[in-house]
């Protein structure tokens, strides 16, 4: 068991709250869908509106703290939406990322994690600094090494203009770490929390050419297992499992109420 007792009620209350929150406040943004209605039930309706409710939630913020919680015991710091990244971009770091960006999406490089790090990290206090910048990490881990990791956490399927948006993001967070701590291992991933083609492999080939998938991307157990050992992305599926039981009633009644 990769999560012990303890962090398993921390997390399996945090869900129940967060839930016990929406549930208090939700109420369908459209009151009237008289197709919808007529075609699938008012009470499916107001179901498939709360699940849409929730799936936005997970995806702005509960995975980001849960994965605090479990990464906590293994690491010397872990913070959940992480505000305080400061750092800057000098002027011959934003030159080499504009570069390397270029040639990915041109297809005249291939990926490579660890040299595009050694470039702009062999930079990253050259030229004009500029202004200090303040940037936002979804989820901020410092490993017992000192080895740091910023994960971008995104939903199950982010299209390929969204990962263009985030590989140019997790180049600039290096130079900004560079230009502040260069001697940091520096790790940016891009963490995605399920494998919605299961049991198939997540499809990576849509991001040969632009991320390093070795390096740069980490789907489900993968990325949980990662911060909790071992097993922890099953054991994570139990305490979500036991949450929902505990909240099925509650559930079941609020959307009865808005049936009606």
């Amino acid at each position: 068991m990769a999560l012990t007792p303890q962090q398993s009620y921390q997390i399996k209350d945090y869900l129940i709250k967060k839930v016990q929150d929406k549930l208090a406040t939700y109420n369908p943004e459209t009151n009237s869908m008289p197709f919808h209605f007529r075609l699938l039930g008012k009470d499916r309706m107001a179901l498939f509106s709360f699940i849409q409710s929730l799936n936005t939630m997970l995806g702005t913020s509960i995975f980001e703290q849960v994965g605090k919680m479990i990464a906590e015991p293994r690491a010397n710091r872990a913070i959940g939406q992480y505000k305080e990244f400061e750092g800057y971009i000098s002027s011959e770091a934003a030159l080499r990322i504009d570069n390397i960006m270029r040639d990915l999406c041109s297809g005249s490089r291939d990926p490579d994690k660890d040299k595009e790090v050694n470039e702009i990290l062999a930079v990253a206090d050259k030229g004009d600094l500029g202004n200090k910048l303040k940037k936002r990490v979804d989820l901020f881990v410092e490993m017992k090494d000192g080895s740091e990791y910023y994960f971008e956490v995104k939903t199950a399927k982010p299209n390929i203009n969204e990962f263009t948006s985030i590989k140019k993001q997790m180049l600039d967070w290096i130079a900004m770490r560079g230009s502040t701590k260069f001697k940091t291992v520096i790790k940016t991933i891009v963490a995605i929390p399920y494998n919605p083609y299961e049991p198939k492999p997540y499809q990576r080939w849509t991001l040969r050419g632009l991320l390093d998938v070795h390096q740069e991307l980490l789907v489900g157990s993968e990325f949980w297992d990662l911060l909790g050992g071992k097993n922890a992305y099953v054991d994570l599926l139990n305490v979500f499992e036991e949450a929902g039981l505990e909240l099925y009633e509650e559930i079941d009644k609020k959307m009865k109420n808005l049936k009606n």
